[in-house]
């Protein structure tokens, strides 16, 4: 194609607000919550993590494409973002290791996304408006039935998501004579978790979204864990109950963002909706048992609410993030059960909190 003659493309938010861009190359129109990533690197990472199901992507780092595609940096089977946002494409790449361009990944995968964005703009705007929906496209002549279109999309206050990027059947990661088994409830899961796991010499049994905790203990595992995952957690009912039981049985649970959501509401702690989420690889955690900092990985648009956990005698708060306060992970006082708001297995970001992995191989050794 003629890079130097693309078709203009635009940004609309759902308070009527344009940004003007020009297309990569797709021609048509995406819609998603719009939000934005801080990350300067690993951006297929970011594109195919389940968590970002939903969501129109603007990535903060001026350039996206530069070091194209490789078929081993994916957190799941597809791209899991509904669009993309970004300053400048390069639709060329140089790395060595690529596989491909992202110009083709994207194509192959049917990916709208528009280049030519002031990003920054949009970033101060939505960071002082919140997060909202958007919509991007090709069809910049229409904007009327664009803004139809855009009114009639579900908020992701309340939005089940969870469902749409769990696995439809069950499936086994890992060797057979692994020390410990895991039982793992997909509600979004990551791959890099999966492997984080594996190479501490488990097993891994990874369990739809709906599985009953009969389903689960039919493996027999050494403990359980509850994935991330997009959307709300409100309506994650059958995951819940799920956490509960394993929890009364007190079993060795570890929980990840969505799944931390989940065994919070599961013991009758709140979670709500922020004003715009954690999203990026440079977020810092302060740990409170040991007093230690940690830049970690994020991406999550909800959060368990500090004050309902206060309350509840059951659990202790052990990490803040120190951006805002807001609660980053806890841990039930007489129960085998701790969750953190954040990844661990990082990809992309920084590994200061891998140990979470171990002290959950701990906590299935005692």
């Amino acid at each position: 194609m003629n890079y130097s003659n693309r078709k203009k493309a635009i940004l609309l938010l759902e308070d009527g607000t344009i940004f003007e861009g020009k297309s990569i190359g797709i021609d048509g129109t995406a819609f998603g919550e719009i939000c934005y990533n801080t990350g300067m690197t690993g951006y297929q990472e970011i594109f195919t993590d389940p968590s970002y199901y939903g969501q129109m992507m603007l990535s903060t780092n001026a350039h996206i494409g530069n070091y194209g595609v490789n078929e081993d940096e994916i957190e799941s089977d597809s791209i899991k973002i509904s669009g993309l946002v970004c300053r400048n494409f390069s639709f060329n790449y140089s790395r060595d290791s690529a596989t491909d361009s992202l110009e083709n990944y994207f194509e192959k995968q049917n990916l709208i996304a528009i280049s030519d964005v002031d990003t920054r703009a949009v970033v101060r705007y939505i960071r002082d408006k919140g997060a909202m929906n958007s919509v991007i496209s090709t069809d910049v002549d229409n904007l009327e039935n664009l803004k139809k279109q855009l009114a009639d999309q579900p908020t992701m206050d309340g939005l089940e998501l969870a469902s749409k990027v769990s696995t439809k059947e069950p499936y086994i990661v890992g060797d057979s004579n692994a020390k410990f088994k895991i039982a793992a409830l997909d509600i979004g899961i990551k791959k890099n978790i999966i492997r984080n796991l594996v190479k501490r010499d488990c097993q891994v049994k990874v369990f739809p979204y709906n599985a009953s905790f009969e389903d689960l203990q039919s493996f027999n595992p050494d403990g359980y864990f509850l994935s991330n995952g997009p959307g709300d957690p409100t309506p994650l009912v059958d995951a819940q109950k799920v956490a509960q039981e394993i929890i009364k049985r007190d079993l060795p649970l570890f929980g990840i963002c969505l799944g931390h959501q989940v065994i919070a509401l599961a013991n009758g702690i709140t979670t709500y909706k922020m004003h715009n989420g954690h999203r990026g690889i440079n977020h810092p955690v302060k740990n409170l048992i040991t007093g230690k900092g940690e830049i970690t990985s994020q991406n999550h648009g909800f959060v368990v609410d500090a004050d309902s956990l206060q309350k509840n005698k059951d659990f202790e708060l052990t990490h803040i993030h120190l951006n805002d306060d807001t609660v980053a992970g806890m841990r039930m006082k007489s129960k085998n059960c701790f969750s953190v708001q954040y990844h661990p297995e990082a990809s992309p970001g920084p590994h200061d909190s891998s140990y979470l992995f171990d002290e959950f191989i701990e906590n299935m050794k005692k």
